[in-house]
């Protein structure tokens, strides 16, 4: 079993930035993946940012240029550093790990999401 902790989330302006964490921890062979998903009211969930154990990344068009997702592969852990926030990224963020077992299976665990509000 994978757990994922986050934290980072809050109430910003519009323009202004936050950086959320996702860390992973327990029965831990090898994460291929780590990313970001965010869920709005009557919204569903899309994928905002991911990123492979090799540092490719992908991004959501509506946050390219103002969203850059990194990791730390000892650490086990992704960030999010958003800058010039808008209103309409207001959503809940969840962290999302793909494990792959020694064995070869794999399987995905999520956070329990942390809420980002952007103010007008």
């Amino acid at each position: 079993q994978v757990q994922l902790v986050e934290s980072g989330g809050g109430l910003v302006q519009a323009g202004g930035s936050l950086r959320l964490s996702c860390a992973a921890s327990g029965s831990i062979f090898t994460i291929n993946s780590m990313g970001w998903h965010r869920q709005a009211p009557g919204i569903q969930r899309e994928l905002v940012a991911g990123i492979t154990s090799d540092g490719t990344t992908n991004y959501a068009d509506s946050v390219k240029g103002r969203f850059t997702i990194s990791r730390d592969n000892v650490k086990n852990t992704v960030y999010l550093e958003m800058n010039s926030l808008k209103p309409e990224d207001t959503a809940v963020y969840y962290c999302y790990a793909v494990h792959r077992t020694r064995w070869g299976s794999q399987a995905w665990y999520w956070g329990q999401g942390t809420q980002v509000t952007v103010s007008s």
